[in-house]
């Protein structure tokens, strides 16, 4: 290793040391739980960790509510605006896109939920009756749908943080009829098939034998598909986001600076969880990649905000959940992402991931920050945030749309 590259590492070994001490002492106060448990062979588990000790109560908040005196101020959690400012993104654009999320079971307050969401923030309605949103099950029908999978969180989730990112896009939920790899494979052959441009998937399941003859519903040449790496840090990646056919979106920490970009971000890495990220053993590395230290694919590729701690506000108020919420996992980077590149409207160019490294001018290089809270990984890049290319947020985060 050169006198050069060890400089680099110790710097981002130096940032992450104190990132993490921050990151801790943040959390003293702090509640997180995953949306969903470990998944059995064959099943794939949701990326989604909920703050349960911030209560923002139900209904619409802010300048939209409806004259209320007691609800004016706009949930805890950062909002479209916010994440605008941060990914330095338009507010509209995409209005030709059609993002698909992929879910296990049924949320049957998925609409409603979404309208409180879209109305707080002041974006466009987008309803099954104005034509910007659908509902269907795996097969693509509007009827039956599947019964409760315990993912109505991570449905209002993906649901948020695509209206984020692309509120002008048109939003198809297609609901798997349980977490199957199986079934949500299924489930995105269907989204492509019903003219989805862009398909997000918050979900994955330790790569490993059995799953290679579900990797093709992965790969739609002309639509642009996302997965989150993960929530559980450096260690065996998850597939599908190991898949050379998609695009592994990483978690960062997102905070408010006073620098010139007005945010700081670094590799999300803490007590509650860190970003996925990790050496494949069973993909091949794709010509373009070029990191050194794995001889496989790496994941991931890009990343947006995940940190739990400095998460998104979403509204869910199905299954036991108090209404305004703020969530984080990398199921909130990954239909956020799918969200920036319908806002930009070109999804043919994501046949695989390789146009986020031709040339990264458009990213923000997040460096500083760790996802080794539960495994020394060498202080190497695939665990770290350093400058240049790295595990848990690949090449960056969105600056702007000129990198989409």
């Amino acid at each position: 290793m050169t006198p050069a590259r060890i400089r680099v590492l110790l710097v981002a070994l130096t940032a992450a040391v104190a990132a993490t001490t921050a990151s801790t002492a943040n959390a003293t106060s702090a509640s997180v739980t995953p949306a969903c448990g470990a998944a059995s062979p064959g099943f794939a588990r949701c990326f989604s960790l909920v703050r349960t000790d911030i209560d923002g109560g139900k209904g619409v908040r802010g300048p939209n509510a409806a004259g209320s005196t007691t609800a004016t101020a706009l949930p805890a959690g950062y909002g479209p605006a916010d994440l605008d400012a941060a990914y330095n993104l338009p507010s509209s654009g995409g209005a030709d896109q059609t993002v698909a999320v992929v879910d296990a079971g049924d949320d049957p307050k998925a609409e409603a939920d979404l309208a409180v969401y879209r109305q707080t923030y002041g974006l466009p309605p987008c309803t099954t009756a104005n034509g910007c949103f659908r509902k269907v099950n795996q097969r693509g029908q509007s009827a039956p749908l599947p019964v409760d999978r315990g993912w109505g969180v991570e449905i209002s989730l993906d649901l948020d943080m695509v209206s984020a990112a692309c509120p002008d896009c048109h939003i198809l939920l297609v609901e798997g009829d349980d977490a199957s790899v199986a079934n949500l494979s299924q489930a995105v052959d269907t989204a492509v098939a019903l003219g989805a441009t862009e398909v997000s998937n918050s979900y994955g399941t330790a790569e490993g034998n059995g799953l290679q003859s579900y990797s093709p519903s992965y790969a739609h040449p002309g639509v642009a598909i996302t997965v989150s790496s993960g929530d559980y840090g450096y260690g065996v990646p998850n597939w599908p986001a190991d898949l050379t056919s998609v695009t592994a979106v990483g978690g960062t920490s997102l905070s408010r600076a006073g620098n010139a970009r007005g945010w700081t971000e670094q590799a999300w890495g803490n007590p509650y969880g860190g970003a996925g990220s990790g050496c494949s053993a069973w993909i091949d590395k794709p010509a373009w990649q070029t990191d050194q230290n794995c001889p496989g694919r790496m994941v991931a590729d890009v990343a947006a905000v995940a940190d739990p701690l400095t998460g998104p506000a979403v509204y869910d108020s199905y299954g036991g959940y108090a209404g305004w919420l703020v969530i984080g996992g990398t199921s909130a980077s990954a239909p956020y992402i799918a969200g920036v590149i319908a806002l930009a409207g070109n999804p043919e160019r994501y046949a695989d991931a390789s146009y986020f490294y031709g040339g990264t001018a458009g990213l923000n290089d997040v460096v500083g920050g760790t996802n080794a809270e539960r495994v020394d990984c060498g202080g190497d890049y695939q665990c770290n945030g350093v400058t240049g290319y790295d595990g848990p947020t690949g090449n960056g985060s969105p600056n702007g749309l000129a990198a989409f």
